[in-house]
């Protein structure tokens, strides 16, 4: 009888999601485990298969909050990245502490996520986010870069404070300000040019900064509206990222970038969009480790899963397209969308325009409100990939575009707890 009733508590405490401490303090263990089997075929190049889970969408972490009071608040969160198939256990993602209002908004200090990618636009309009078939580095949406201000899969920003405020009548907005001398979270720093980028970085070290007051910082506001059955959503953001000493030395200048969207749903289908301005890249000429499926961002033109389409030339210009359709039936979305890059010609080596399109059809379908099996096909074209070529600076290439085109099919299960 004794052996039955620690077996059952012993379940009992495997099984609550929340631990509650004697002053209040409420801990949730989250998570997900997700595995795909991808088979990649770049132009040029054999085949390769591979069963991982190189958009590290596996993660696991501690929810934390302790009610304040009055209608306050204060909140931590600790997360870890996985790659279930490569057993890495080692990607860190949000750590932040941060206070939060039912009447005021949240407020995070730490290292968070972009409003890019989770609050306007982004990861948040892509039904494909964290897996291979992802917009993010594909070629044809949002900036993936190692900086961290994009939109990537693992792209957070390091020492950065957040606000988020509450929905007053559909209208919400969301800052990220940068306030810290960030040559000092640079990794190649000495000598190097872009952050992030080095192995290891995996977006996480990725910040330029600069000094004197030269915040990095984004902004970005959305609208919700329900009419005659109809939901429309429209949003926008701009996001500035300085260079630092060493970027400004080669003459790389300050990065801007501009972006506006919508959706519009009725009933089961979806359709969204968006359009984004990019101006003297900087992390926008480089791209995530999760953005570009790859063990990390340096790696030889087709050792990946994917590439890095969605990157501008360094220092360079150009704009990004995204549109996207989705249809509801039963426990089964549809998806049908595409994107197209536009590089610019010019930057600091003077390097060729690029362009790259994309499409991307597949299906998600929900086995459980937690447990979710999804499939699909991507192609990438790739006009003048060899372009890259002319992005080498000391021995830095921004990676993996110089491969062409690329055919990739998948099928993959996810669950989250």
């Amino acid at each position: 009888m004794k052996k039955k009733l620690i077996a059952l508590a012993v379940a009992g405490a495997l099984a609550a999601p929340v631990v509650a401490s004697a002053q209040g303090t409420n801990v949730t263990i989250f998570g997900r485990v997700q595995a795909e089997y991808s088979l990649v075929d770049f132009s040029g190049t054999p085949s390769q298969g591979s069963l991982q889970d190189n958009s590290r969408s596996s993660r696991w972490g501690l929810h934390i909050t302790e009610d304040l009071g009055n209608g306050f608040k204060a909140n931590a969160r600790l997360e870890q990245g996985l790659n279930a198939g490569s057993g890495s256990a080692t990607t860190p993602r949000e750590q932040w502490v941060g206070l939060s209002s039912n009447q005021w908004g949240d407020i995070k200090f730490g290292r968070v996520q972009s409003p890019f990618k989770d609050f306007a636009g982004g990861m948040t309009i892509d039904p494909f986010a964290y897996t291979t078939l992802q917009a993010g580095g594909s070629g044809g949406t949002m900036t993936a870069s190692a900086n961290g201000m994009g939109s990537g899969a693992n792209t957070f920003v390091n020492s950065a404070i957040r606000y988020d405020s509450a929905n007053i009548e559909g209208f919400s907005f969301s800052g990220l300000l940068m306030p810290g001398d960030a040559n000092t979270l640079n990794p190649l720093q000495q000598g190097g040019i872009f952050s992030g980028i080095a192995p290891g970085g995996l977006g996480s070290n990725g910040n330029t900064g600069g000094r004197n007051g030269e915040f990095d910082g984004q902004a970005a506001a959305k609208y919700h509206m329900d009419y005659m059955g109809m939901g429309f959503d429209i949003f926008g953001g701009y996001s500035r990222d300085n260079a630092n000493q060493t970027q400004k030395s080669i003459g790389l200048k300050t990065e801007e970038v501009w972006r506006v969207g919508a959706s519009w749903a009725f009933e089961n289908f979806k359709l969204s969009g968006q359009y984004e301005d990019i101006n003297n890249a900087i992390g926008a000429a480089t791209c995530s480790t999760a953005a570009s499926l790859t063990a990390n961002p340096l790696d030889a033109p087709g050792a990946g899963s994917g590439q890095c389409n969605s990157a501008m030339n360094a220092g360079g210009d150009g704009n990004i397209w995204f549109a996207s359709a989705q249809y509801r039936w039963g426990n089964t979305t549809l998806v049908a969308q595409g994107g197209m890059t536009k590089a610019h010609a010019g930057g600091i080596n003077s390097a060729a325009k690029r362009s790259s399109d994309s499409f991307t059809v597949g299906a998600i379908h929900n086995l459980s409100k937690r447990t979710s099996v999804f499939g699909g096909y991507q192609h990438v074209y790739v006009d003048n990939p060899n372009a890259a070529s002319a992005n080498d600076i000391g021995g830095i290439v921004a990676p993996s575009y110089a491969t062409g085109s690329r055919a990739t099919y998948t099928v993959g299960v996810r669950h989250n707890f």
